[in-house]
């Protein structure tokens, strides 16, 4: 599975979650390398930066800027599934490494 050049949104979040309908997901891959640069709703600015193995899974950190002005980071695994009219789904399992150090899970979908 290749995520170049593909934009993502968020569909469904954990309370928890600073991500919203608003945020958008702007992907890169390079071999198996993902990197995104993502920003609305609650984030002024974020990054993250992964690894896609073979199933199309991304083993990714991220950091990012809210707008109270805090860095935030964490770790998530993202599981893809293709829906009947060829867009990826994200299915993803993510935790904070600052603020709470809470989980949580989100659905992003393809634009």
């Amino acid at each position: 599975m290749n995520y170049h050049n593909k934009r993502f949104r968020v569909v469904e979040s954990t309370a928890n979650a600073e991500t919203t309908e608003e945020t958008i997901f702007a992907y890169q891959q390079t071999e198996n390398i993902i990197t995104s640069e993502y920003k609305g709703g609650n984030i002024l600015k974020g990054h993250l930066i992964g690894l896609v193995d073979k199933d199309g899974s991304i083993d990714m950190r991220y950091h990012q800027v809210n707008l109270e002005g805090e860095l935030m980071t964490g770790i998530c695994h993202s599981t893809p599934e293709l829906n009947k009219n060829g867009k990826i789904r994200l299915h993803e399992r993510w935790k904070w490494t600052s603020g709470d150090m809470s989980s949580g899970k989100s659905i992003l979908e393809e634009l």
